[in-house]
């Protein structure tokens, strides 16, 4: 494939997200001219906390898990980044570290830009820096929404609204069902418990028939089940 036609396909692919909404056909070619196409393996380390923000990483395909050491030495993940979506800062600052590690969960096509030109983009065209405040406030509003369900709700309650989230944003059909490729103690790190509580939560469910689960995945079979689940209610087997 030519570099051409890859860029053309690249600006036909970022022109659908909210991210370059309302973004001219000649604006998206100019913003995507200036960053360089690149895949992460499965497992990568896009970056580390404390390392200079350096890039501005788009991702085009595959998702990365943002964490951050808890003190313990046990990761906690802060969220998931997805298709379309910015992996950690939005641009440079002078002096500006990482507060988090990125690393791929599967493998990943991105755009990266160097920061220092992406800080300029922003400049530039002023409905792409729209565009990212807004993307800001989404992930304020996410963060906002996982911590009243830490402080409010039960496990079982925050492990099921986890589960349909994932399955939502990052679920790849199999046989009708969505597929979350993520271990026990991802979804354990993901909503504030032990591997232990996980387990028992999803063997439970299993013997529903609201989700199959194997290893480092999750399959939601009845999402709709999966909405009425809490800790001390569970739907009964004759309506799964």
């Amino acid at each position: 494939m030519s570099s051409a036609t890859s860029q053309s396909e690249n600006v036909a692919f970022v022109q659908q997200l909210t991210l370059f909404s309302d973004i001219s056909l000649a604006d998206c070619c100019a913003i995507i001219s200036a960053a360089r196409e690149q895949n992460f393996p499965r497992w990568h380390t896009i970056f580390s906390a404390g390392d200079p923000v350096e890039q501005v990483v788009l991702l085009l395909s595959g998702w990365v898990k943002i964490t951050q050491p808890g003190p313990r030495r046990n990761d906690v993940i802060l969220r998931l980044t997805g298709m379309g979506e910015i992996v950690g800062a939005f641009g440079c600052w002078l002096g500006h570290e990482h507060r988090s590690n990125a690393q791929s969960v599967r493998p990943c096509a991105a755009l990266v830009w160097d920061a220092a030109t992406f800080d300029k983009i922003l400049e530039r065209f002023h409905l792409l820096r729209r565009n990212t405040i807004r993307a800001l406030e989404e992930r304020l509003e996410d963060m906002d929404e996982r911590f009243r369900e830490v402080s409010t709700e039960t496990v079982g309650s925050r492990l099921s609204s986890e589960l349909i989230r994932l399955s939502k944003r990052f679920g790849c059909a199999l046989n009708e069902r969505s597929e979350i490729c993520l271990s026990r103690q991802e979804l354990a790190q993901l909503t504030g418990t032990t591997l232990a509580t996980v387990s028992r939560h999803l063997c439970r469910w299993q013997a529903l028939g609201i989700v199959s689960i194997g290893r480092e995945m999750v399959h939601v079979c009845d999402i709709a089940a999966l909405a009425e689940v809490s800790d001390a209610e569970y739907p009964p087997a004759s309506k799964v």
